[in-house]
């Protein structure tokens, strides 16, 4: 027999091919779409963070996190009560046993037995893990310092996204209430619009000239970053059923289906108030689309998915074009917009679940969601914990790091960029940044063959 007998090898394929849908929409998806759609001089720098963010997620995922969020709870209380099931508790996940045993959720009895490796569910839940500091990154691209986002990354997944993936995720609180999150519209989305508008805040806004002239360097790089995201997000929610049955299928199109129909909202209220339909606000219009499925892509129909894109759209375009003109949105240099495309998307998005949520949609035979006042209700208190600790905790930890490292960069390297980081630029202009030494150029392309040579013309 080649599989223990607890182990479908097609649920296992499907989690892993999900998995690595989810990770290509961090590297290589949001590498290019933020190095395309920052200005020249900080393409290089805004890759370079989400690198290093996807990089030590995972290592801290595997040494302690996953067990953070997935394993044993903490006990700080009796057993039914919000302390006992906050956060579990850490360990690592390296072992033969994790590596090649089954994987189980322990908080969530019988329903976390699950049939296929332990390793394939750390690898899916580290992808979530990694893209939501990478996601909240664009809140402060073009002005946090290098050295301040790798330990604050750290800080933010360990103390922060652990406890929220517990609480509604792992069987801890907020799930024992009842509340729903199919595949991250507020652990993952809301927590990183919250939590990077809170960023931007303390860390200041980008120099006056980059906010006047906020002009791409690449939109081919932005379009291919953005098909990423589309795609890939067949991962991110056809995933969380755990399994490659038929709620992994309804999941799917209605993710696609709600992206669809966000993003020619988008459009149709760019013409309506006499825009013109721009490639960066129809991307945002997809993107508004497929946070807002998130938290219930498998509990809803597809009408639900319908009526959730259009309607997440619609709020997001009027916020993102009018009520960002408030002084408390105007005063903040959200760089990328997060707080609106994720932050708002997110909450509209889990709230609309309680709404539209339809008992008929089994994830598995036996376990379906149905919309009403009870789940609502845990729904909008569930969004406001999100809210409120992510809002905190994020100003806690910035506080903290900044008394070690600066949070900003010095204006001298926010006027260079690039080249002041890490030495290179991504279009290179002159023959340092191309890596040769001060003075030696490269040796010159032999001339024969080449029309006008001869001529110097």
């Amino acid at each position: 027999m080649l599989y223990p007998e607890w182990l479908n090898p097609g649920d296992n394929a499907w989690q892993l091919t999900a998995a690595t849908l989810v990770g290509l929409m961090s590297v290589p998806g949001l590498v290019v779409l933020y190095g395309g759609v920052m200005q020249k001089r900080w393409s290089v720098n805004s890759m370079m963070m989400t690198f290093v963010a996807f990089a030590l997620v995972l290592v801290v995922w595997v040494l302690y996190g996953f067990e953070m969020a997935f394993g044993h709870p903490v006990s700080l209380g009796a057993s039914d009560s919000f302390w006992h099931n906050l956060v579990g508790k850490p360990g690592s996940v390296l072992g033969h046993a994790d590596l090649q045993g089954q994987a189980k959720i322990p908080n969530l009895g019988a329903a976390g037995v699950l049939d296929f490796p332990k390793s394939s569910l750390v690898y899916f839940q580290f992808v979530f893990a990694a893209i939501t500091p990478i996601l909240m990154l664009g809140s402060v691209l073009g002005r946090v310092n290098f050295k301040a986002w790798i330990p604050f990354v750290v800080a933010w997944v360990s103390l922060i996204y652990t406890v929220n993936a517990f609480l509604i995720w792992g069987g801890g609180w907020f799930a024992q209430q009842g509340a729903v999150d199919f595949s991250g519209g507020y652990v993952i989305h809301l927590s990183a619009g919250v939590s990077g508008f809170v960023a931007a805040w303390v860390i200041g806004p980008r120099l006056a000239r980059d906010r006047e002239i906020d002009a791409p360097n690449n939109l081919a790089m932005v379009a291919l970053g953005a098909g990423l995201l589309w795609l890939g997000w067949n991962g991110f929610n056809g995933g969380d059923p755990y399994n490659a049955g038929a709620d992994a299928s309804a999941a799917v199109l209605n993710t696609n289906l709600a992206a669809a129909v966000a993003f020619l909202v988008w459009v149709g209220w760019d013409y309506a108030t006499g825009r013109k339909p721009s490639l960066l606000g129809s991307v945002n219009g997809m993107i508004v689309g497929l946070v807002a499925i998130t938290p219930g892509a498998g509990f809803l129909t597809g009408w639900g998915a319908i009526l959730t894109g259009a309607i997440a759209s619609s709020i997001v375009y009027v916020a993102y074009n009018y009520l960002a003109l408030l002084r408390p949105f105007r005063k903040v240099d959200d760089t990328l917009g997060v707080v609106y495309t994720h932050g708002f998307a997110g909450l509209i998005g889990g709230l609309l679940v309680g709404v539209l949520a339809d008992s008929s949609m089994q994830v598995v035979p036996g376990f379906s969601v149905a919309g009403g006042a009870h789940l609502l209700k845990w729904q909008a208190l569930t969004a406001l914990w999100v809210v409120v600790f992510c809002a905190v905790g994020t100003f806690v930890l910035l506080k903290l790091i900044g008394l070690v490292v600066p949070l900003r960069m010095s204006d001298e390297e926010m006027e260079m960029g690039d080249l002041a980081v890490h030495g290179h630029e991504v279009y290179p202009s002159d023959i340092p940044s191309l890596g040769f030494p001060a003075g030696i150029p490269p040796s010159p392309a032999p001339l024969s063959g080449v029309a006008g040579a001869e001529s110097g013309s």
